[in-house]
């Protein structure tokens, strides 16, 4: 599964990968596709063309703010934070993840006679 083809995964769950990413630490954009990569074990691949749009959306709904920094290699990097909106918009969203997730759980779990 890979986060660039959108069908294959359920809507918010990029921008969940995301907040909870940013959560730990203020990142950029190439640390935060690195960072996905990485602790999904390489299950999972953001595409630039999927992470910079959620982004966009998520600085204008106030999840997220960011600000102009340099990189360690002297690159100008725009480095994103989780704002307290994002969250709680964080923590609703994964409560709802898990309740469907919790029922299709049951639902492909064997049948109990």
């Amino acid at each position: 599964m890979t986060a660039h083809k959108q069908k294959d995964l359920f809507p918010g769950a990029l921008e969940m990968m995301i907040l909870q990413s940013l959560k730990q630490q203020r990142l950029h954009g190439y640390a935060l596709v690195q960072h996905i990569k990485r602790t999904s074990n390489d299950l999972l691949r953001v595409e630039e063309g999927s992470l910079y749009p959620a982004l966009q959306r998520m600085l204008k709904a106030g999840w997220v703010k960011a600000q102009w920094s340099v990189s360690a290699s002297g690159r100008r990097v725009r480095l994103y934070e989780l704002t307290a909106a994002g969250a709680r918009h964080l923590d609703r969203e994964v409560s709802s993840f898990e309740r469907m997730l919790e029922g299709i759980r049951l639902v492909l779990s064997p049948v109990k006679s």
